[in-house]
C-alpha cells in the first residue's frame, strides 16, 4: 500500500534499493547502493538505448551536472545530488542545478 500527496509517494510498506517516488525522477537509494541510469530504467521495466528510451524514439543524450556525457547512457552512476538529464529529440539546453527537497 502507498500514500499518494500531490503527485509524491508520501509513504509505503517497503522500498527497494532503487526507488522514485517523485513525478520529478527523483531516485533514492538505500545506503551502500550501487546503481546506474541502466538500473532505473530496469526497475521500470521500460526500455533504454542510445536511440530511445521509454518508449520515444530518437537520438538520445545524455548530460551529468550541466557536462555531455559522451559514453552509454545507461552506465551513468547515480551519486547524491547528481543531476543526470536523458534528452530524446531535438536538443534543449539542460539546466546547470536542481534543487534538491530537504532531507534529500
Amino acid at each position: 500500500p502507498r500514500e499518494w500527496v500531490a503527485g509524491r509517494i508520501a509513504g509505503a510498506r517497503c522500498y527497494g534499493a532503487l526507488v522514485t517516488i517523485d513525478p520529478t525522477g527523483l531516485v533514492l537509494l538505500r545506503p551502500g547502493t550501487r546503481a546506474t541510469v541502466a538500473g532505473v530504467f530496469a526497475a521500470w521495466g521500460r526500455p533504454l538505448a542510445t536511440t530511445g528510451a521509454a518508449g520515444f524514439g530518437g537520438r538520445l543524450r545524455a548530460w551529468v551536472d550541466g557536462r555531455r556525457w559522451r559514453r552509454r547512457p545507461g552506465d551513468i552512476p547515480l551519486r547524491r545530488h547528481a543531476e543526470i538529464v536523458l534528452e530524446v529529440g531535438r536538443y534543449v539546453p539542460p539546466h546547470r542545478r536542481y534543487r534538491f527537497p530537504l532531507g534529500y
